[in-house]
């Protein structure tokens, strides 16, 4: 399975992320995080392999996360109730995520870039 890459195109992070698997020859599908959000069942699975928590998906320097006021509900919220809300709203993602059938990113680090999907 390629990787798959779901990132915002007006998204800094998601373009310097984007420039570093383009520089390093790593193929990818590119997916529009806001037209086509990740399902809740490939949200689900993201959280699993990822090894974090899923509070850590929350794009929380977004708009939308200030608007809904997430900050508070967040930590009374479960685990279903979260992946629903992020598959509602791709704009509420923490991004870019790159994913392929054996791991996860969130966000992007270039050390962590290099260790999970450097060749």
């Amino acid at each position: 399975m390629a990787l798959n890459f779901y990132w915002y195109p007006k998204c800094g992070t998601c373009r310097k992320a984007k420039k570093w698997l383009e520089e390093h020859n790593i193929a990818f599908n590119e997916i529009h995080i806001v037209e086509n959000p990740p399902s809740k069942d490939e949200l689900a699975s993201f959280f699993k392999k990822s090894g974090l928590e899923l509070k850590k998906f929350f794009n929380t320097s977004g708009q939308k996360y200030r608007e809904l006021g997430l900050k508070d509900k967040l930590a009374t919220m479960s685990e279903e109730e979260m992946l629903e809300l992020l598959a509602s709203d791709g704009m509420l993602i923490k991004r870019p995520i790159a994913a392929d059938e054996d791991a996860v990113t969130v966000g992007f680090k270039e050390e962590q870039y290099a260790e999970i999907w450097g060749s």
